[in-house]
């Protein structure tokens, strides 16, 4: 038989990680990250920039997860990372660089909450940003194109993390 969310039997969980969205503006994309940030039990989301849609485009799309998933905007995303940091978060990139580390390679040996970055849709992250991580991780890719949407690329890296950090706590 198939089980719906009425009678399913999956613990609720909440892992010590803050997503930061640097400058993603598209609604359904916004929402998708609200509605797996909640399957995936994160802490927090943060949506940095001046054009963030939360309007009805993005309640489609994530469900009605805006309701449970503890979110907010915050205009500059170099004040809120700096933030973080001085509160002593591991702070993580999620960006193809010279020297970023393939996640299926990565272990996650603090524990420090995590700030995971994402970046806008067509730009990614800013260098400025990109010297304040700890960690910069990418997907490895196999095919023509060396990028794909920031929401499948988010989904695989938080399912990664959350399945160390539950294996750290075991």
């Amino acid at each position: 038989m198939q089980l719906n969310h009425y009678n399913s039997t999956f613990k609720k969980q909440k892992f010590p990680i803050t997503l930061i969205c640097d400058s993603v503006t598209n609604a359904p994309n916004i929402g998708s990250l609200l509605r797996i940030s909640d399957a995936l039990g994160i802490e927090e989301l943060i949506f940095c920039g001046d054009n963030v849609q939360l309007g009805k485009r993005m309640k489609k799309t994530s469900r009605s997860t805006e309701k449970y998933v503890l979110h907010k905007v915050a205009s500059d995303i170099l004040q809120t990372v700096s933030d973080l940091k001085a509160k002593n978060y591991f702070v993580i990139a999620l960006e193809i660089t010279d020297n970023s580390i393939p996640l299926d390679d990565f272990r996650l040996n603090t524990n420090q909450p995590i700030a995971l970055i994402i970046g806008n849709e067509s730009f990614g992250i800013s260098e400025e940003i990109l010297k304040l991580t700890d960690a910069t991780l990418h997907i490895n890719m196999f095919g023509e194109n060396t990028s794909m949407n920031v929401v499948q690329a988010t989904s695989i890296t938080l399912y990664e993390l959350t399945k160390q950090l539950k294996k750290n706590d075991d």
